[in-house]
């Protein structure tokens, strides 16, 4: 139980330092277009990174993954909310769910 304990502090301090170096080597402001740039899409490139294989793992059958996902893409793109996007791409995949089943 106390190796547990070990883990959970090892754990912190390594999160810790990952968080803090930056704000400790980096003091002055980054000018560099192409450093800001990286920086300004890294959230949203490892949000994205982290729900494509829940949405693809989401339901029963992959085809059905796939299509609320294909749904939820054009929709987004025509500029639809985002309450409409879930909903409408959740109920074409529990569409599709029904008919496979």
């Amino acid at each position: 139980m106390s190796r547990v304990y070990l883990y959970i502090i090892l754990m912190a301090v390594v999160t810790y330092i990952i968080r803090a170096l930056p704000l400790t080597l980096i003091r002055r402001e980054i000018k560099s277009r192409f450093i800001r740039s990286f920086l300004h899409y890294v959230p949203y490139a490892t949000l994205a990174a982290m729900t494509f294989p829940a949405i693809l793992s989401a339901t029963d059958y992959l085809i059905s993954s796939v299509v609320g996902f294909a749904i939820a893409l054009l929709l987004a793109f025509n500029k639809k909310s985002l309450l409409t996007v879930a909903s409408v791409s959740c109920l074409a995949a529990f569409i599709v769910e029904l008919f496979l089943r």
